[in-house]
């Protein structure tokens, strides 16, 4: 401990050394060697999935780099041969579900080493948790690590929880941390980039983790050898496999891959505009309107006054606003006619103005010929968000019909009846725009693939965990529905939906909301009153349920950081089930995609089911743009959510859209934030 303490205490330098290559997964998906974890953490912005099996345990997780310092990982454990008390055999075996974190607070120098704060499973029943503290250090091609931990590494294991409070011992009672911490230990030996070599001391008693359901069945006596050897070899740079040989007694294996987030398969590429020749006996405008329909624009409106060019188009196609600019600046720069001073582009959502750029042809040219940077064109240039109307000219190429299809994957896991069930299928829906604002929408979901069932029975209060009975059909009418946004006065936005508005709940849901401080924040109110739709009948409602009718009502806030690529929401109000709270979520973007974490806080007195009270609701997402498969831009995304579907906490219904969605990248913080986007 004090030499550990001493490492800590060695000053830091300007020369910083990076983590790589040393950042390969531990058995159980952190950074680390086999068993103990290294000061090390993946790159910002890096996800890192897969699996592995050291008998009996056999892992399945992934790791993400969310911020610089910080990675998170999630896993599944398994212990092989070991059955769950009062579940069928139809269950498997027995599973662990469970997530860590690990911030690297200090990095390495040229005489300091990397330092870093870890704890494990800090939530819900708390097998195999525990905290750390590590550091790292390399001598190339060496890398040295000790760690202190307890918990798991410790002398004695922590007592279990059946609750979902968070769990940190090191920083709550930091006394009886350093009382049970052990130390661990490791060397990693990498002459090349391809493999490494590596050894570690092992401090886990298994004999004595007396709350880990494998210890009675195959850790009743110590383990032979606490010293664990492996091999790491990486065939490509994004894969790697390790082969090991842990406790005396046991070959490992684990496969992993390493991927950038948001980096596409193939380049995004969309080819330039060429005029056919025939074009060129039109006017201006109508050669300007014609190139833009080309380039992906619709409702399309051009008119030039009094040196003023002024443009209004919807973007049908580029992922982002900045980018459709850019689009039309180019676009339209060889068309222009020599008596135009002034260009003024206005990018509307289904007839609404999101936001108007203002410049001078002058300064579109110096930007494109290298002269002015992105930053500078936009200082010379006016962007303005507080527009609620669009520039009042004829449009053509309106998009009254708007189709679209995606595949979609569902998951439902750890019900008694199957730890792991599915379904996969495809979503359609088609949007019908008679006015501004305005869309009714019909989608059907079709499952081929779709083993969901439960034998859980969900209790009388249920408001989500009867979900089941709606996604175990084949085929579903998701939506069927009106709905209309309005933009009264400025940045203020305004909508109301009625109908099927989701796959187990039908009727009305209205939202308030806008921006302040130029997008900083986002603030709103939401409020719906909602019937349970028959999970037998496509249009009817159901006829004998609890409460008549379910009402919720929120106050919305968001805090925008561009800054760091994130948001923050913030929810609170009335919930589906009628507790009432807050739901916190997490929002990161990462190059397009989105990703998000929630956790909620709410009185859950109001339930009379034990499994809903004392519950957090918790889960993850991930939104990823369909341009990073398809090599060309595409404002289309598919999203993938996991949380569980058995619980009633805190839950809200599933919209078609929301105003914070709608607007928040369309805000002056975030548009000046993507000004690059414009040289494309």
């Amino acid at each position: 401990m004090f030499l550990f303490l001493g490492l800590i205490g060695f000053p830091a330098t300007p020369s910083r050394a990076a983590d790589e290559p040393f950042i390969g997964p531990a058995n159980w998906g952190a950074t680390g060697l086999m068993e103990i974890p290294t000061a090390r953490v993946m790159k910002e912005d890096t996800l890192r999935i897969g699996a592995g099996q050291v008998y009996p345990y056999r892992y399945y997780y992934g790791a993400i780099g969310l911020f610089n310092g910080l990675e998170v990982d999630g896993k599944v454990t398994e212990i092989m041969g070991v059955r769950t008390t009062g579940l069928p055999s139809s269950y498997g075996d027995y599973k662990d579900k469970s997530i860590d974190l690990k911030y690297q607070f200090r990095r390495e120098g040229m005489y300091s080493p990397a330092l870093a704060l870890g704890i494990m499973d800090p939530t819900g029943n708390r097998l195999y948790t525990g905290q750390y503290l590590v550091a790292s250090k390399q001598i190339y091609p060496f890398d040295f690590t000790l760690g202190f931990g307890n918990g798991r590494f410790g002398k004695i294991p922590l007592i279990t929880s059946s609750t979902d409070t968070f769990g940190a011992e090191i920083l709550t009672s930091p006394h009886e941390w350093a009382r049970d911490a052990r130390p661990f230990w490791g060397i990693q030996f990498s002459p090349s980039e391809k493999y490494s070599l590596m050894m570690e001391y092992n401090p886990i008693k298994y004999n004595l983790q007396t709350q880990d359901p494998a210890q009675a069945k195959y850790f009743t006596r110590p383990v032979p050898l606490h010293y664990n050897f492996g091999f790491r070899w990486r065939p490509l740079a994004w894969t790697e496999v390790d082969l090991t040989f842990q406790r005396g007694n046991e070959i490992g294996l684990n496969l992993s891959m390493l991927f950038d987030i948001g980096q596409p398969l193939t380049p995004i590429y969309d080819r330039p505009y060429k005029e056919k020749p025939q074009a060129a006996a039109l006017n201006p405008e109508e050669r300007m309107a014609a190139a833009l329909k080309a380039q992906g624009f619709s409702d399309i409106g051009i008119d030039e006054a009094g040196g003023t060019l002024t443009i209004r188009a919807q973007n049908d196609k580029y992922f982002y606003s900045m980018r459709a600019v850019g689009v039309i600046m180019r676009t339209i720069m060889p068309l222009m006619t020599p008596s135009t001073e002034q260009v003024r582009i206005t990018l509307t959502q289904t007839g609404l103005p999101a936001f108007q750029v203002e410049t001078t042809p002058a300064d579109m040219r110096d930007l494109y010929a290298g002269r002015l940077t992105c930053g500078e064109f936009f200082r010379l240039s006016r962007i303005t968000t507080d527009i609620d109307k669009a520039p009042d000219i004829a449009t053509k190429g309106k998009r009254v019909l708007t189709p679209g299809w995606k595949p979609s994957f569902e998951t439902f896991l750890n019900d008694p009846s199957g730890f792991f069930k599915y379904r996969l299928g495809l979503e359609g829906w088609l949007a019908y725009h008679p006015w501004q604002g305005a869309s009714f929408v019909g989608g059907l979901a079709g499952y081929p693939l779709n083993d969901i069932s439960t034998s859980n029975i969900p209790p009388a209060e249920a408001v989500r965990s009867d979900i089941f009975a709606y996604k175990q059909r084949d085929v579903n009418l998701d939506r069927l529905m009106f709905d209309q946004v309005y933009k009264p006065t400025g940045d203020a936005y305004a909508r109301f939906a009625a109908g099927l508005l989701e796959i187990e709940y039908a009727g009305i849901d209205s939202e308030v909301a806008m921006p302040l401080a130029d997008g900083r924040f986002l603030v709103g109110l939401e409020a719906s009153l909602v019937k349970k739709r028959d999970p037998g009948a496509v249009f009817a409602l159901k006829a004998y349920d609890v409460k008549k009718y379910y009402d919720v009502e929120f106050l919305n806030t968001r805090l925008n950081i561009p800054e760091g690529n994130m948001a923050i929401d913030v929810k609170v109000g009335r919930f589906l089930g009628g507790d009432f709270g807050a739901r916190v979520t997490l929002i990161k973007y990462i190059k397009g995609v989105t990703l998000f974490a929630w956790y909620s806080i709410t009185d859950t007195s109001v339930f009379h089911d034990p499994s809903n009270r004392g519950y957090h609701d918790t889960g993850v997402g991930v939104s990823i743009p369909i341009r990073l498969f398809e090599g060309t831009d595409s404002r289309s995304a598919y999203s993938y959510v996991f949380s569980p579907w058995m619980r009633d906490v805190a839950q809200d219904i599933d919209r078609y859209q929301n105003l914070f969605d709608m607007i928040s990248r369309d805000t002056k913080v975030f548009l000046q934030k993507e000004v690059s986007m414009v040289d494309w």
